[in-house]
């Protein structure tokens, strides 16, 4: 089952601060819906089949073979149908600015084009161990590689965050939900089930974002704080003390633009020892 299939949509509670959009987020969302528009309802139109797809779609032959590696990052933002840029877009506008938000705009994009890419590699991997059927000419496209990557690393920084599934109506954890994906994607690449293809490129986005946000320092912070909590200012303003003065408020602000600009782990000790002060926490 590709993502595209899967439908799910985090708590009217939270989806307010978790949806908000964020830089990169926006300019990702806005060059897969350009590149999908100009390629069908343009370029399609003229020339009978849409080019951009294929030019960047990945393949082993073409990726690897005929060493046209860009297609590592191109294949990316690439997509095969409405609905499958549809969907896509929804697990990146929901999940995507807890990721931006926890690591920074520069961090951010590069481990989602990581991931994207880990997707493309671990595909090949198991195409040439023969868990898969052999097809080097077979395409592989789409966001769902590093959206996955996505998923894994709000399930470590958002674990108790709660979703809902709207095909079946469960809600779960967005722990249970990323090992719900983990099984899935596993369970059809061994039953070499429909789009088995499609999962090896979403498991090996999900594998690298586990473990570049388990053991690279440069994705990891000190999660005592809970960064992830998108700048609200309302919530620390009903917690200062009353001798919090304007002052204090601006300082704040300015630490949270820091944060969503550079990631939590950007700031000084000071400045984090601040934002706790605020949050009355000890």
């Amino acid at each position: 089952m590709a993502l595209a299939d899967r439908d799910y949509y985090i708590e009217p509670e939270r989806s307010r601060s978790a949806s908000r959009i964020t830089p990169v987020v926006k300019a990702l969302l806005i060059i897969n819906a350009a590149i999908f528009l100009l390629d069908y309802m343009v370029l399609q139109s003229a020339m009978g089949y849409p080019p951009i797809l294929y030019f960047g779609a990945f393949t082993i032959k073409s990726g690897l073979h005929d060493l046209r590696i860009w297609e590592f990052i191109t294949f990316q933002f690439l997509h095969g149908s409405f609905l499958h840029i549809l969907f896509n877009s929804f697990g990146l506008y929901f999940f995507g600015p807890w990721m931006e938000r926890h690591l920074g705009a520069r961090c951010f994009l590069i481990y989602y084009l990581l991931c994207g890419a880990a997707g493309a590699g671990f595909y090949t991997l198991i195409s040439y161990l023969g868990v898969i059927p052999w097809d080097p000419t077979q395409p592989l496209i789409g966001a769902s590689a590093g959206i996955y990557g996505i998923f894994m690393g709000v399930a470590i920084i958002a674990p108790n965050l709660r979703v809902q599934l709207l095909i079946p109506p469960i809600p779960m954890s967005m722990r249970s939900l990323a090992i719900v994906l983990l099984l899935i994607a596993t369970a059809v690449i061994l039953f070499n089930l429909n789009n088995a293809g499609g999962e090896a490129g979403h498991l090996g986005g999900a594998i690298l974002g586990l473990l570049m946000m388990r053991f690279l320092p440069w994705f990891r912070r000190d999660l005592s704080f809970g960064s992830h909590r998108p700048r609200p200012r309302k919530r620390y303003a009903s917690k200062l003390s009353p001798r919090s003065t304007v002052s204090e408020d601006t300082e704040i602000d300015a630490i949270l633009d820091k944060v969503s600009a550079q990631g939590f782990q950007s700031l000084t000790d000071e400045e984090k020892a601040i934002l706790k002060k605020a949050a009355g926490e000890k």
